[in-house]
């Protein structure tokens, strides 16, 4: 599903990744784990265009076959069906829980919206709340809501349990594991065990580079 060959990523003339190489199927999770600084969000963002100038192959499988993605947009890549879950989460804090979620979504906004819900119940009684009037696990739940409405296929997220009550990480938790078992990819950047355990695979970054698997 996602193909990562050989990847180098630079901030400027820096250099953050050192011809990382990793593969994600199709209903599989895999969970990237490393000290601060290693690069494991620089790892994100290269797979998903966004800051960083990047040499190597980003492959992606879609309905038109394997295509190579490194050089597209990154709206191409979404469209295609890569989603992504930034570590700041990045909602629109004066808009509505149903708001957030209905701005990314195209056709089919209430099926996907349904879809959600049923993923994240504690959504339900929270759609007309702002988003900045929620806490740290619903905004996280919301951040990943709201990519799910644009079906992605391949879902990258960023520290998705970091500094969150134990029972919504457990929430999270479950929620991505039910994607898996639909087929969705996913790469985790996580340092919570929960999600550790509960991963395909796990690799390890160290300065730039896939140490251990």
């Amino acid at each position: 599903m996602l193909e990562v060959d050989q990847l180098k990523a630079f901030y400027g003339q820096a250099q953050a990744l050192f011809g990382v190489s990793l593969q994600v199927a199709a209903g599989e999770m895999v969970v990237l784990q490393g000290l601060n600084g290693a690069g494991k969000s620089t790892l994100l963002k290269a797979v998903m265009g966004l800051e960083v100038r990047t040499e190597g192959r980003i492959s992606f499988q879609d309905s038109g076959g394997l295509q190579e993605v490194a050089l597209w947009q990154t709206h191409r890549r979404a469209q295609a069906g890569i989603g992504y879950v930034a570590e700041d989460r990045r909602l629109f804090s004066g808009l509505t829980v149903r708001e957030n979620l209905h701005i990314a979504a195209g056709r089919d906004a209430s099926a996907l919206e349904a879809r959600v819900l049923a993923l994240f119940p504690a959504l339900k009684t929270l759609l007309d709340r702002p988003a900045g009037q929620l806490s740290g696990g619903q905004q996280q739940m919301l951040a990943i809501g709201r990519t799910l409405m644009t079906r992605p296929k391949v879902l990258l997220l960023d520290e998705p349990c970091e500094g969150i009550a134990p029972v919504l990480v457990e929430a999270i938790r479950d929620a991505l594991l039910d994607l898996r078992r639909g087929g969705m990819a996913l790469l985790v950047v996580e340092q919570n065990r929960q999600l550790a355990f509960a991963a395909d695979r796990l690799l390890w970054l160290v300065a730039g580079k896939v140490r251990h698997s």
